[in-house]
């Protein structure tokens, strides 16, 4: 199955969550259930030739993974085929079998994007769904397994669905980047007050504002491209814990699924036993989702307090609000609370994977079939969030009067009065404590900073002059913030620049 045709399907699966035929955890799975819990089953096909007789019906409900992990089919289907070239390759089955069996995968996936693949709970989780119902289509199927575990299986198909996940992530959150960059594009002039601890602070550029949420997801952008990075080691080959005595070509089989270097050379896991047993790749990849997540709150939190009828420096866009049942007049920013209440539903599915591996000895252990359910969910939520924060962005609406009197404050240049005392020669911290006074003194008066005068302010320091008011031009105050990663407007030409650029790609 080729790259390609893993996003189709996938693209198709996660906006259409119960596609015909597809198992959910819904009811119709459980009918009947009640009345038989402790029944015994047949002994089960694949790994039942230890036992007498099969689980109790209970105990297939309380083990049942298939509900969760069928998304793995196009991963795991692509790693039997590779499996089944490379057992041809070693010679452990012919050319024929192998040429059967892949015929047999593809039209059981073909089965499964139509959504007429009949999923059986009682076969526990996707690879043994898929390899009976092949294994019924194909008598040579019974070979598949061949030098191959449960365990790493798994472990390839969530290496191979991490990559994928990790792509579809950072494609969304640079659609939400570029929808914010056009918005510091459409309002390129705009001032508003920075803030620090909720209080007016100093003077900024809307864009400059703006491109922090973008450095903030480039960061995101960057943990997801880490993250499958980790992920592309092979682990097929591992077995159940400590390979086989069978010969296998291990560096085929990654080439086949893509697990290569720049150079092309395979990349394959290097301890059997930490293969089987490692999951650090799904807390790396919580973790940057519930990171994510904490920036998709901040930026919300921003964008309720602007929209706030306090601040009303913006406009949500009506499609991404809701209104009240009692109250006629209520615009409710939905999509931005839910955007800060998702992140500590990120967070916790990081906790859970945390907690679930903390004790756990080498290598398998079956608590670790828990460990699907919290990215999965995580995966689904974070691209949903991206998806939301780039529609509740586009839409935006900046009220620039309202900008524009909430940054004419001269107390938000009360710092730059400071720096032109610096520049006159007296000690930083003595400048401080006599712009604190002048502060004070206008708040005694009750005028603004830049209505006081001239010998009012000699009151207080020889060192102020007659050219002391040319501090607080706008203008002027942001010209001088020239260094880099500074909000004045020769760097914001030059972040307008670079964030084109980086987003073209």
């Amino acid at each position: 199955m080729s790259a390609n045709e893993l996003a189709a399907y996938n693209a198709q699966h996660y906006q259409n969550r119960g596609p015909a035929g597809t198992v959910s955890r819904c009811a119709v799975w459980r009918q009947g259930v009640i009345s038989c819990l402790m029944a015994k089953q047949p002994s089960q096909a694949t790994w039942g030739g230890r036992f007498t007789a099969g689980p109790a019906e209970l105990m297939l409900q309380f083990s049942e993974s298939v509900s969760f992990d069928h998304r793995l089919a196009p991963f795991d289907i692509a790693g039997s085929k590779a499996h089944s070239a490379m057992l041809a390759r070693v010679g452990l089955i012919t050319p024929q079998e192998r040429e059967a069996i892949q015929a047999g995968l593809d039209a059981i996936l073909a089965e499964i994007k139509a959504g007429k693949f009949k999923w059986k709970v009682q076969l526990e989780d996707v690879h043994m769904n898929i390899e009976q119902a092949l294994t019924q289509r194909v008598p040579a199927a019974a070979k598949l397994h061949t030098a191959r575990s449960r365990n790493d299986q798994v472990a390839t198909d969530m290496r191979l669905w991490f990559k994928h996940a990790c792509g579809v992530l950072a494609n969304k959150l640079r659609a939400a980047q570029r929808s914010l960059l056009a918005v510091a594009a459409a309002n390129r002039e705009v001032l508003i007050p920075g803030y620090t601890h909720l209080q007016r602070a100093q003077p900024v550029f809307l864009a400059h504002h703006l491109f922090a949420w973008l450095e903030m997801l480039e960061r995101d952008r960057a943990r997801f491209d880490a993250v499958a990075a980790q992920a592309n080691w092979c682990p097929l080959g591992a077995g159940a814990l400590a390979g086989t005595t069978l010969p296998i070509d291990r560096e085929f089989t990654a080439k086949l699924l893509g697990f290569v270097d720049a150079k092309g050379r395979p990349q394959v896991t290097q301890n059997s036993m930490d293969t089987v047993a490692d999951r650090d790749l799904f807390i790396e990849f919580a973790a940057a989702c519930a990171l994510a997540g904490v920036h998709f709150s901040r930026i919300a939190e921003d964008l309720i307090l602007w929209s706030s009828a306090e601040f009303k420096l913006v406009e949500l866009p009506d499609a991404f609000c809701t209104g009240s049942s009692l109250m006629p007049q209520k615009k409710n920013p939905d999509s931005c609370e839910l955007l800060r209440g998702k992140s500590a539903r990120l967070q916790g599915n990081l906790h859970t994977l945390l907690t679930l591996t903390k004790g756990l000895p080498l290598t398998y252990n079956r608590d670790l079939q828990e460990d699907k359910p919290p990215v999965f969910d995580s995966f689904d939520q974070t691209g949903l969030c991206a998806d939301v924060l780039a529609g509740t962005v586009a839409g935006l609406k900046f009220c620039r009067e309202r900008c524009s009197a909430a940054v004419a404050d001269p107390a938000l240049l009360a710092t730059d009065l400071a720096d032109y005392l610096v520049l006159r020669g007296v000690a930083f911290r003595d400048a401080h404590h006599a712009v604190g006074a002048v502060v004070r003194l206008a708040e005694q008066k009750q005028v603004a900073l830049n209505q006081l005068s001239l010998s009012e302010l000699q009151g207080v320091h020889a060192a102020f002059a007659a050219d002391w008011t040319g501090v607080f031009d706008l203008k002027r105050a942001l010209a001088k913030r020239r260094g880099t990663g500074m909000p004045g407007p020769v760097q914001l030409r030059r972040q307008f620049s670079r964030w084109t650029r980086r987003l073209k790609s």
